[in-house]
């Protein structure tokens, strides 16, 4: 059942509601449109968002414990319409207001935490791979409940999550399960039946 809609709760980016939250994800897309442009995402906890104080926060160094990945233009381009449509649609569905998708924002996007992780996990599957993989990936990606997609970063991050270590463990068991592994419809089980075996989430938010 869908969430009875709450105007009081103001939004900015996808989902991020300042008034609830210091925690979440900033994606920082270059200006301009080279191939070569990396989109980097980052997770911050605490003061970096107050104030929505986002214009004056430059992207992270690769090495900064922050970045979460760096992916190039290409890949950015082939997944990011399909994230944007399917987090428009949660947003919508718990009354926040949807974001339109720009290839040069002027400023970082702020990013919900668990909207956060789920596109980190894409991200991540798809970081190696092909561009010719990417819809394979899109399509697992789709068949995975959120908790499902929550667990995936949380296991990652732990262990793998910071953007210099792409290419091993978990980051490389992703890329195996989600881009590579074919997607075959109608085959498995549907994501609300393992969400039901999951027994339950630790996280009650629903987008």
């Amino acid at each position: 059942m869908a969430r009875t809609p709450v105007a009081s709760r103001k939004s900015i980016g996808l989902g991020f509601v300042p008034d609830e939250s210091r925690h979440g994800f900033l994606i920082h897309i270059p200006k301009g449109a080279a191939k070569g442009d990396l989109i980097s995402i980052s997770e911050y906890r605490g003061d970096r968002f107050s104030g929505l104080d986002v214009t004056s926060l430059p992207a992270p160094p690769p090495t900064d414990p922050a970045l979460r990945l760096a992916l190039d233009r290409g890949r950015w381009a082939a997944l990011a319409p399909a994230f944007w449509e399917e987090a428009n649609r949660r947003l919508r569905a718990n009354g926040l207001a949807t974001a339109k998708l720009t290839k040069s924002p002027t400023k970082p996007i702020p990013v919900h935490p668990s909207l956060g992780k789920e596109l980190c996990v894409l991200c991540w599957a798809v970081e190696e791979a092909s561009i010719d993989d990417i819809p394979n990936a899109l399509r697992n990606w789709e068949a995975l409940a959120p908790e499902e997609r929550w667990w995936l970063y949380t296991m990652t991050v732990a262990t793998t999550g910071q953007a210099m270590k792409k290419g091993v463990g978990w980051r490389k068991a992703l890329r195996a399960a989600i881009a590579d592994n074919p997607f075959v419809k109608g085959e498995g089980m549907s994501p609300k039946a393992r969400r039901e075996l999951l027994g339950h989430s630790q996280l009650a938010l629903e987008i």
